[in-house]
């Protein structure tokens, strides 16, 4: 696929093929295919500077898999632009360690955490973008309709980064994509007009107010919660302004019959999703979450697959 040796800082960063390629991939890896150990004698650092569950276990597991050794950085270890400027860490990191998979807030220190290591760089998350979560969420669309491109989803919500990612994955992967947010927590209109110039196979993107419109036709919908890390000062209004938007289950009697149900958690139980809803038929949410590891792993593999990804 041509992933051996490069860094994974958004799904944009990926063809239509490639895009293809690391699913089939992930998809032979859960049916039980080995993937060997091209992580043996490698370490990866994994820097925190937001609180991770599925992100640290999943590619902590991945890692271990592949026979590598995952060191887990957190923010009152290296204080990342006031005990050290980012390119330092990154340059320091780049001696000791084989690559760096980075959950931190800003996008900019990503990249120069990138532009400052040799080995590759994984994002795993920025409040731009959260790309390893909707790739893995893509696996799991096509897990459960049989195709990605074409498929119809329906993302209720904030238009954050996890947002971003997918409105970058339907470009890329032909999803046709609603986002419905209340008015005035649209997306970037610059990460759209950016998403339109991927190197894809086109997809649509429809952003609406209008819960009704969105849920027409639709074969998943996915929400995240309201108040994201960092705005717990908004929580209140958020509350507010979100409340009809809730994935309840008035909201799947709206939409069509067999429609699936996703959530990237943690849930706010009772805010932007009920447990009828979660816990319910309909709700993939947990094979979703498990989904991570697989897709992460085949992320790995492909990056530290050859000798020519030795930083």
């Amino acid at each position: 696929m041509g992933l051996s040796g490069r860094d994974l800082l958004s799904v944009g960063d990926l063809s239509s093929e490639e895009l293809v390629g690391l699913l089939a991939r992930a998809e032979e890896l859960k049916r039980g295919s080995e993937p060997g150990t091209p992580l043996a004698r490698r370490s990866i650092a994994l820097i925190f500077l937001r609180p991770s569950n599925r992100t640290r276990v999943s590619f902590e597991a991945a890692i271990a898999r592949l026979g590598g050794h995952p060191i887990a950085l957190f923010d009152r270890e290296i204080e990342m632009g006031r005990r050290e400027s980012v390119g330092d860490v990154g340059r320091i990191l780049d001696g000791f360690v084989d690559g760096l998979v980075a959950r931190i807030p800003s996008e900019r220190d990503l990249r120069g955490l990138a532009r400052a290591m040799r080995s590759p760089v994984i994002n795993a998350m920025t409040d731009l973008g959260h790309p390893c979560q909707i790739l893995a969420d893509c696996l799991t669309v096509q897990e459960q309709l049989g195709h990605l491109a074409g498929a119809r989803v329906t993302f209720v919500g904030d238009g954050n980064n996890v947002c971003n990612s997918w409105i970058e994955a339907s470009q890329v992967a032909g999803i046709d994509l609603r986002v419905v947010t209340p008015a005035g927590y649209e997306p970037a209109p610059a990460v759209l007009q950016a998403a339109a110039q991927l190197r894809g196979v086109g997809g649509r993107v429809v952003v609406t107010n209008d819960l009704g419109e969105g849920l027409a036709g639709t074969d998943v919908i996915y929400t995240d919660v309201w108040t994201s890390m960092g705005q717990e000062e908004q929580h209140e209004d958020r509350r507010q302004d979100f409340g009809p938007y809730q994935v309840n289950e008035r909201v799947l009697e709206r939409a069509p019959e067999g429609t699936r149900v996703m959530h990237c958690l943690p849930a706010h139980r009772g805010e932007e999703i009920t447990d009828a809803v979660i816990d319910g038929p309909q709700s993939i949410v947990f094979e979703q979450a498990e989904n991570r590891y697989w897709l992460q792993l085949a992320l790995l593999a492909e990056i530290f697959g050859s000798a020519g990804a030795e930083g």
